[in-house]
């Protein structure tokens, strides 16, 4: 309930301006040259902060320059939280787990579909975006189902001039956003965990990360509690420093012998 509400109120905080939904404004102050932690869509209207995979690309497109602010503050929170930043300060990390809540039949994710985001990051964020003649940011423009949920629907609703102009790239991203709305619901955090660009960057610092889950082996009694509660199906006696462990604590909360802290 705990990790709940401080998702809650990190939604709240990097989007406060919820207004902006009925008029379709965006905000453009001084603030939005800052980053958010989390997945977060510059263009959605009720947002403050930027999106720190979006602005890795546009500074990447804008003449093949490095945003050494955008990765240093990826890095430095990495190296602070870690994938703890996906389990309690991500926007669409709370709405993927709302989605898995609907009762549906529920499936495993392949150890090896895992991968595909460190290959987004690396194409479609650190490459793309520098190679292509018009340096477009295209994580955000051909895939991203954040941007498409959280700023393409809300603008089209409230700007009639945007309707006009729709064609095949729009219907690629509902296509990829209905799609992964439907994953979400049968498989818990899909995009998350395979498809997350950002989740790339932090689970590679999760193993080094300030925030840490502690396993204490002499303390372990081999309940297999932790590995039947783990939403990520990962074994928390073996996987602790997992790249894909979220630090959601569900493991923690179920451990008899505080083995797990």
């Amino acid at each position: 309930m705990k990790r709940r509400l401080i998702q809650l109120a990190a939604t709240i905080l990097t989007n406060p301006h919820a207004a902006n939904f009925l008029n379709g404004r965006l905000y453009r102050g001084e603030l939005k040259n800052f980053c958010a932690p989390g997945l977060n869509c510059w263009s959605c209207p009720a947002a403050t902060l930027s999106c720190p995979i979006g602005a890795l690309q546009a500074v990447g497109g804008a003449g093949g320059k490095f945003s050494f602010y955008a990765a240093g503050f990826t890095l430095l929170i990495g190296l602070f939280f870690g994938r703890a930043v996906c389990g309690f300060l991500c926007p669409f990390g709370l709405i993927q787990e709302l989605l898995n809540k609907i009762p549906s039949p529920k499936i495993s994710l392949p150890r090896k579909l895992l991968r595909v985001k460190y290959f987004l990051l690396i194409v479609f964020v650190l490459i793309l975006p520098v190679a292509t003649k018009f340096g477009e940011p295209t994580f955000c423009e051909y895939i991203c189902p954040a941007g498409t949920l959280e700023a393409g629907l809300p603008l089209i609703a409230t700007h009639e001039e945007f309707r006009g102009v729709l064609g095949n790239l729009f219907a690629l991203k509902i296509s990829v956003l209905l799609a992964v709305i439907f994953l979400c619901v049968v498989a818990h955090r899909f995009f998350c965990r395979v498809m997350c660009p950002l989740g790339a960057i932090y689970g590679l610092l999760n193993k080094y990360s300030f925030y840490q889950i502690n396993y204490a082996a002499d303390k372990c009694v081999a309940c297999g509690r932790c590995k039947k509660n783990c939403p990520l199906e990962l074994d928390p006696t073996k996987d602790f420093s997992s790249a894909e462990c979220v630090r959601c604590g569900r493991c923690k909360k179920v451990c008899p012998t505080r083995a797990l802290n």
